[in-house]
């Protein structure tokens, strides 16, 4: 399966889109868009719409209803952080949001435990030997992580 090119925040949710119709889940999304509304352009002057290069930045806010539960922010640097059950991913591409979606919400997503280093880690496999690996900070799992779990 090719990977798609997502060039802008707004096709990356149209993509989140057509996963959750695929997954039957619901979703919001909150638009900031304007150099002065987006979370990194903090030091853009109020009403500053485009950035200096005459570029509009759009950022977008997206939440997934159900289990997991999963919040996509998008950024206009083309990259994203996802959030999975508190679980953080940072810096993840635009264009590896759906497949990361698609592996959390397919199953393939898995927690795993470890003596040494200690602690349980959330694994988030993509195609193409992609692996994301994050550690889960919170102890008190939640029954989507719990279930997760694999040897």
């Amino acid at each position: 399966m090719e990977k798609a090119h997502l060039p802008t925040s707004e096709a990356a949710v149209v993509a989140i889109r057509e996963i959750a119709k695929e997954f039957a889940l619901s979703m919001s999304v909150t638009d900031d868009i304007g150099a002065d509304q987006t979370s990194r352009r903090t030091s853009a002057e109020l009403f500053t719409v485009l950035d200096s290069d005459g570029s509009l930045p759009h950022e977008a806010f997206v939440e997934l209803e159900g289990s997991p539960s999963v919040s996509v922010q998008l950024f206009p640097e083309d990259d994203a952080k996802i959030t999975v059950d508190g679980v953080e991913f940072h810096d993840v591409p635009r264009d590896s949001v759906p497949a990361f979606l698609r592996s959390v919400y397919g199953g393939l997503a898995s927690t795993k435990g470890r003596l040494f280093p200690p602690g349980q880690w959330l694994i988030v496999p993509l195609p193409g030997d992609k692996t994301y690996k994050e550690l889960i900070l919170d102890f008190n799992l939640t029954p989507w992580l719990a279930r997760s779990a694999r040897g």
